[in-house]
């Protein structure tokens, strides 16, 4: 999935602007991209600082990071509503399937307001609806047809700025202008008999999984391998996806 993950990080990147020298600060970093990419791109000049609020996440950032060829990425764990920096202390921010998780939006763009320097450039990426999106659909028929229907609908923040104009509107009220967003409809085509889908249903489903009865995470391992199969083509599984860049700038 590493092409995969190029193709969503470099546009996020060519939408926030983000150039040599230049100083950036990756939201939500999680393993450490596209924090990474970024500081691949800033080179020995620039400086690039992840943070994300789940200290096991950041474990995995800092750890590519040791491998880093050339200045890497800082990595800390910090709340994206109360960030531990000063007031304008960043060219850009970047922040990749991040802010659909966090319960205080406002508070959120308001501390990324605050720490970006004038002329400076934020930009997020979030999923598009889950219709367009062939690995999360997939999971999720497969999840239901083995537990039934998710009273919970653990899922659903995924989506939460799935639609045109919803983010947007949200940065112009935070203050950035020429706000703009795009969306990028890439597609990865995986060898099927990899478990390329293994990770996200961890993640996404984790809850679910582990309140399952013994013995139906078999079941639900067969569902999936058996929907994966159905939208193969020859061995090779083309996976959809939707996702939505929204971006501003500081006065």
């Amino acid at each position: 999935m590493a092409d995969m993950a190029d193709r969503l990080n470099l546009p996020l990147l060519d939408a926030c602007g983000v150039m040599p020298g230049e100083a950036v600060l990756d939201l939500a970093s999680g393993a450490g991209e596209p924090a990474l990419s970024a500081a691949k791109r800033v080179g020995p000049g620039g400086s690039v600082h992840g943070v994300d609020l789940v200290e096991a996440m950041l474990a995995g950032a800092i750890r590519r990071a040791t491998a880093f060829d050339g200045p890497p990425p800082l990595f800390t764990v910090a709340d994206m509503t109360a960030l531990p920096f000063e007031d304008g202390s960043f060219d850009r921010v970047t922040c990749r399937f991040g802010i659909m998780f966090v319960p205080d939006t406002k508070a959120c763009l308001a501390e990324t307001v605050r720490v970006m320097r004038s002329h400076g450039k934020a930009a997020f990426m979030v999923w598009g609806p889950l219709a367009d999106n062939t690995l999360f659909t997939e999971l999720d028929q497969a999840v239901t047809e083995v537990l039934g229907e998710d009273p919970n609908h653990a899922i659903d923040p995924l989506f939460r700025f799935d639609q045109p104009g919803v983010l947007a509107s949200l940065l112009e009220e935070a203050g950035l202008r020429n706000v703009t967003e795009q969306s990028l409809r890439p597609t990865a085509r995986v060898p099927l008999d990899k478990p390329f889908w293994r990770a996200s249903l961890d993640m996404l489903f984790a809850p679910r999984l582990a309140s399952a009865p013994e013995g139906d995470r078999e079941r639900i391992n067969a569902a999936v391998a058996s929907h994966f199969s159905g939208v193969a083509v020859e061995g090779v599984c083309p996976l959809h996806l939707h996702a939505r860049i929204v971006s501003g700038e500081m006065p």
